[in-house]
C-alpha cells in the first residue's frame, strides 16, 4: 500500500476527522420541515437549529453525504469552512490567500463565487468576488507548476461568501445542482412545481407513504414521482451526483457503504397506491416513460383523463390524500378561467372525496378564503409567485 502524502494526512486531520459545521438551505417558511428531517438522519448530526432560510447543524463529513442524499426538503447543503474580519481589500485578499484551499478544492479548480453583503465597508460584490478568486489562485499556484491548468469545475464547485458587519463567512457548496433536481425527470410541464416544494406540501398535508395518493392534474408528475420515491424508500438524491464527490476529502468507500445500506431498504415489489391523471396525453406519455425507466410502475399508475371524470371510489377502496396544483391564470389560462375552475374543483372535491385529506393550491388569498370547506392556509412561494396552500380533511 502506498504511503499517504502529507496533504492526504492534513485532509484527514482537518476535514475527515473533525466535527464540521453545515447549513441546509430551505424554502423560506419551510425551515421546520428541514429541521425535522435532519433529526431523523442520526449519525453524528447535532446542534440542529432553524434559522431564516434554512437549518444549521454539525456533523462529520459522512453526515454531509447522508444529508445531501436523503433530505427531501432542502435546496442545498453548504459546509462552513472559514470566517474572518476584513475592512479593506488588502486584508481580504491576504486572508483568502493564506487559507488552506488545497484541503477543500482540487488544485486546478477555481470555483464559481457568489457574494452577498450587509452593512460592511466592503460591499462591491464583483470586487469582492475578484479578490477572492485571485486569492484562491495565488494560494493554489504554489501546488502546481503551470498556472494555465486552472479550469472551471465540471462538478459545479461553488463558494458562497456572506459579508456581515465587516465579517466574511465562507461556505463551500456540497450539493452542486440544486437538490430539487433529483436526477429523475428530464421533462417539464407548463408550470412545473419543484420537487423540494412538493415534498414540503406532502408533509404539510400529512401524507403517509403507502396510503392512496391521487394527483388529478399531474402535469410533469412531480407529486406522483416524489410520492413513489417515498413509498419505495428511495432517497431523493439516489439518481444523481453531488459536488462533494469532487472534493479532495471525498471518501468513495464510505460513500459506497452509505448507498449499500440504503439500497437494502428499497422496496422493489410494491402495490399501486399512487394514481396520476392528466387530460394532456403527451404529459401522461412522458411521465410513463420516466416511470418505466426508474421502475416505479409497481406503485404508480398514470391515466390520460380529465379530473372531472374521476371517481376515487372506482380507483381505490381506501381514503388517502388528493393533491391538486391547478392553473393559476398567469402563464396558463386567464384570471376569470382560473376562478371558475377553482370553484368547480372545490365542488368536485366536496361531492366525491368525502373523508379524504386534500392539498389544494390557490393562486390568490381571495380564492383561498372562498373555498367551501374547512382548511388550513399556508403561504408558499413557487417560481416567484406568492400562493396559498389549502390543506385539511373533506367532510
Amino acid at each position: 500500500m502506498a504511503s499517504e502524502s502529507a496533504l492526504e494526512k492534513r485532509i484527514k486531520r482537518h476535514v475527515v476527522g473533525k466535527v464540521l459545521s453545515f447549513f441546509a438551505a430551505s424554502t423560506p417558511g419551510m425551515e421546520q420541515h428541514c429541521h425535522d428531517e435532519l433529526n431523523t438522519l442520526h449519525g453524528d448530526i447535532d446542534n440542529i437549529q432553524s434559522i431564516n432560510g434554512g437549518v444549521d447543524f454539525t456533523g462529520r463529513l459522512s453526515d454531509c453525504y447522508t444529508a445531501n442524499l436523503k433530505l427531501r426538503t432542502a435546496n442545498r447543503v453548504l459546509m462552513r469552512i472559514d470566517d474572518f474580519k476584513a475592512t479593506n481589500f488588502r486584508q481580504l485578499e491576504k486572508k483568502v490567500t493564506d487559507f488552506p484551499w488545497e484541503l477543500y478544492l482540487e488544485q486546478t479548480v477555481i470555483p464559481d463565487i457568489h457574494v452577498t453583503t450587509h452593512t460592511s465597508r466592503l460591499f462591491h460584490k464583483d470586487a469582492i468576488k475578484n479578490r477572492i478568486s485571485d486569492g484562491i489562485r495565488n494560494h493554489l499556484s504554489t501546488f502546481i507548476n503551470n498556472i494555465e491548468t486552472y479550469k472551471k469545475s465540471e462538478a459545479q464547485q461553488q463558494l458562497f461568501i456572506r459579508a456581515v458587519n465587516d465579517r466574511f463567512f465562507i461556505s463551500i457548496d456540497a450539493s452542486g445542482e440544486i437538490l430539487h433536481k433529483r436526477g429523475v425527470k428530464t421533462h417539464g410541464g407548463r408550470a412545473p412545481i419543484r420537487e423540494t416544494l412538493a415534498a414540503n406540501i406532502l408533509k404539510i398535508a400529512g401524507y403517509e407513504a403507502g396510503k392512496p395518493l391521487i394527483d388529478p392534474m399531474c402535469g410533469s408528475g412531480t407529486f406522483p414521482i416524489e410520492g413513489a420515491m417515498m413509498v419505495k424508500h428511495i432517497p431523493p438524491g439516489w439518481f444523481r451526483n453531488f459536488a462533494f464527490m469532487s472534493w479532495p476529502s471525498f471518501q468513495p468507500g464510505r460513500w459506497s457503504h452509505i448507498r449499500r445500506e440504503l439500497e437494502k431498504k428499497i422496496i422493489t415489489d410494491g402495490k399501486p397506491t399512487i394514481f396520476a391523471f392528466d387530460k394532456d396525453e403527451t404529459a401522461c406519455n412522458k411521465l410513463n416513460t420516466v416511470i418505466q425507466k426508474y421502475q416505479f410502475e409497481d406503485v404508480l399508475k398514470v391515466k390520460n383523463c380529465d379530473f372531472f371524470s374521476i371517481k376515487p371510489s372506482e380507483i381505490t377502496d381506501k381514503k388517502g390524500l388528493i393533491v391538486i396544483n391547478p392553473p393559476y391564470g398567469l402563464r396558463i389560462g386567464t384570471i376569470k378561467e382560473r376562478t371558475a375552475l377553482f370553484f368547480l374543483i372545490c365542488d368536485r372535491l366536496k361531492t366525491f372525496y368525502n373523508g379524504w385529506n386534500y392539498a389544494l393550491i390557490a393562486p390568490s388569498p381571495k380564492l383561498a378564503q372562498g373555498a367551501p370547506f374547512d382548511k388550513k392556509v399556508t403561504p408558499i412561494l413557487h417560481g416567484g409567485l406568492k400562493l396559498n396552500l389549502l390543506t385539511g380533511k373533506l367532510t
